[in-house]
Parts: C-alpha cells; structure tokens; sequence
C-alpha cells in the first residue's frame, strides 16, 4: 500500500492557468496528474443565490462553484483500495503546489486533513465537497476528500473499514504527499463523523494496516449521529436487517488508546439531535480521552459544513472552530 499511488508528483503535475471551476475528472482512474485550479468568486448576485441555496440544503454544486480555490492544487481520483469507490482527491497548499510544479527541493512537511462526507451513508461523494479540500488547502492543509461504499449495498461496517483504509492509506502515504505522519487529523460530517470517530475510536478497524488510534494526532466530529437508534428511522438499512445500537454506536465501541477529539453540533440542527455529541463526549471521557466540544451559533446541519466554503464562512463560524482547533494541534 506504501507509496503506490502518491509517487512521482512532480511528474504529474500540470498547469491550468484558465481553469476558473473545478469540474469532473475527464480522465481515467489510473490517470492520476494534478491540475492547479482557478476559480474565481462569481458575481454578487450568483454568490447571493448560493448562499439561500447552502442554508437550503441543496447547495453543494453552488457551493463549489463560487469558491475560490486559492491557488491550491488537487489530485483527483487516487485509489486506497480495489472497490469501486475506494478512492480519494488530494488538495495542495498552494505553496506546496507551487514548489512541485516548479520541481524545487521541498525540505518541509505539512500537516494532513482526511475528510469524510456526510449523506446517511446513502449518497454524497468526493467531487461534491470539493469545498472542503480546498478550503482547509487554503489553510495550509494538505488534504484527502475521500470517497466509501455506500448502503444500500454495503451495509455497516464496510463504509466505516472504508474510511480506515482511507486514513491508513493517507499515513502511509505522508512521505510522499510532503506530510508529516505525526500531524495528521481526520474530520467528518454527519454520517462521515460517524465513520471518522467510528474507524479512530475502535483500534480494530485501523490495525489490519498496522495503523494504531494514536498514530492520528486529531479527530473532529461535525453534527454527527454517534449514539442513536436507526432502528426507528428510515436509515436503518444503512446498518443491516439484524444490527443493534449496541454492536454498533461509536460510543459503546471504544477500544484502545485515543487521540483527541473535538465534537461540534450545529445550534439549529433539525437532522442530528445533540444528544449523540452528549453520549460520544461522555463515553471519551469515560474512557480516558482528551475531548472538546463546541457550538456552531446559527447553523443548521446543512450549514455546519456548507460553511467551510470561503465565501460563506460569515454564515457561521464552523471553519474558525475547525481551523482553530487544527492549529493548536497539528502546527
């Protein structure tokens, strides 16, 4: 797994000075070169309708497509496993692209970001939450917005083996991503901070790749569902026809020694109840873990990562928090 995808960067870099959006990849999976991309902040008017549409829920295209990327590059389409969506994007510092692109010496390492995205483990993918990769690359993260197996067909624990594979792939990888191993967070909405906190909490999920719980530095849940019963609601078929709450909730499977954690919940979230960061806080500190947590004032479950865009982060404060906690621990 080593090394296999992220090798030979300055060879596969390219420049596309006109590029003013991200759009899907053209290319094929075993076509992996990066494309520095441009785009620019749309007129006022387009960023005023993207706005009513992020707070609606239905603004993930909108969202991408009035953020600036800042100069940043990205990676798209690299695989961490051998099943149909066991691949991931990987975003670039703008400083760090400039240097590849140039083929200079790069000499210093950068923290690391694994992203999962949220969808009741039913829908969302990588290119929606562009977003996001280049929102924490513009802060200086190198950051892997990862794709996973969805239910109805994979049904817990495949989408969640599927993120630990994403983030041990991502920490044996570091050396040749220009990342230090050491400084490496792992961030997740809704059902992706389910996934994020469920593949870190429980060691058994990480130690087939000889990755252990301790080896991530961070790990930050947004609006998560970590203690609840899926049972009564329609994503139960995400879990299986004969699972329990208690094979399965992230806050009765902690298992081994933990990073840290922060746990955010959104003041208007109509989706997630904050009774699931409340039970998964408390299970932590049972069990010995450093957590934090914090509240997004104003923001909705839908808000509470359309916020992490640029141009809507006066929305809310959710990247302040992210970005804030990140600083304090991987820099």
């Amino acid at each position: 797994m080593k090394g296999s995808n992220a090798h030979n960067v300055q060879q596969k870099i390219k420049t596309s000075e006109t590029t003013n959006n991200i759009s899907p990849s053209n290319q094929s999976r075993a076509t992996r070169t990066l494309k520095l991309v441009g785009a620019s902040v749309v007129a006022v008017g387009a960023l005023t309708l993207a706005t009513q549409q992020a707070q609606a829920l239905s603004a993930l295209a909108v969202v991408n497509g009035i953020t600036s990327s800042g100069g940043v590059a990205v990676s798209k389409n690299i695989l961490y496993g051998d099943e149909p969506l066991q691949d991931l994007d990987i975003y670039y510092p703008k400083p760090l692209a400039q240097a590849i692109k140039a083929k200079q010496a790069i000499g210093a390492t950068y923290p690391m970001v694994v992203f999962v995205h949220g969808g009741s483990w039913e829908s969302g993918n990588k290119d929606e939450y562009a977003f996001v990769g280049q929102s924490l690359a513009q802060a200086g993260y190198v950051t892997a917005v990862i794709n996973y197996r969805k239910a109805p067909k994979h049904v817990y624990p495949d989408y969640v083996e599927d993120t630990a594979k994403a983030i041990a792939w991502s920490v044996n990888n570091a050396p040749s991503l220009y990342v230090d191993p050491k400084r490496l967070a792992v961030i997740g909405h809704s059902a992706g901070a389910f996934n994020a906190v469920a593949a870190v909490s429980n060691e058994d999920f990480l130690a087939p790749y000889g990755v252990k719980p301790t080896d991530i530095a961070a790990v930050i849940g947004i609006a998560g569902p970590y203690s609840y019963d899926f049972r009564k609601y329609n994503g139960a078929t995400a879990f299986g026809a004969t699972a329990t709450p208690d094979e399965v909730m992230p806050d009765r499977q902690i298992k081994g020694a933990q990073p840290s954690y922060l746990l955010l919940t959104a003041e208007n979230d109509n989706v997630v109840h904050v009774t699931n960061t409340v039970k998964m806080t408390q299970a932590l500190k049972n069990a010995g873990v450093t957590v934090e947590t914090g509240e997004i004032k104003g923001a909705s479950h839908a808000t509470s990562i359309g916020a992490m865009a640029p141009p809507l982060r006066w929305v809310n404060d959710v990247r302040a928090q992210v970005l804030t906690y990140l600083d304090k621990t991987l820099k």
